[in-house]
Parts: structure tokens; C-alpha cells; sequence
């Protein structure tokens, strides 16, 4: 899973997409997230990266971070 090459985002969690002219915004671990994304890491590396830092159930790191992805491709600042 990758972010589009496109995309900008910073630090404190601001995604712009050029190509529609959107924006949002993310929280912290959302932030981190797409980093990791930017970094080309896999699920499985997200997955560990986020449970190693926050005290939160494997399982529904999955499903929120399903969701996550959901959001993302909605919004097409992810690649297929």
C-alpha cells in the first residue's frame, strides 16, 4: 500500500492532494501512519510500528486501520 507520489503531507498531520485541491487533516497516530506509508513500509510493519508504541488490541488496530485505508482510497490518496 502506498501513498500517491502526489501527495503532500507534514508533520502535524496536514494531507493536501494537488490534484483535486483537497485537504484534511489527520491526528497523531494518523500522522505516523502515513509516514510509514511514505517510507513504502507494509501493513504488517504499520501494524508493529503502532502496537509497539500505544498499549491498543491487535485486532482492532486492524479493523480501525481498515478503516483508515477505506478513508484514504476515498479520498484517492492511495495507490491501487
Amino acid at each position: 500500500m502506498k501513498l500517491k507520489k502526489n501527495i503532500a503531507t507534514s508533520e502535524a498531520g496536514f494531507i493536501f492532494n494537488p490534484g483535486t485541491g483537497d485537504s484534511f487533516s489527520v491526528n497523531n497516530v494518523g500522522s505516523e501512519i502515513l509516514s510509514m506509508l511514505k517510507e513504502n513500509k507494509s501493513i504488517d510493519d504499520v501494524i508493529t510500528g503502532i502496537s509497539a508504541k500505544y498499549d491498543v488490541d491487535k485486532s482492532q488496530l486492524e479493523k480501525d486501520l481498515e478503516d483508515f485505508f477505506s478513508q484514504l482510497y476515498g479520498y484517492s490518496l492511495l495507490e491501487k
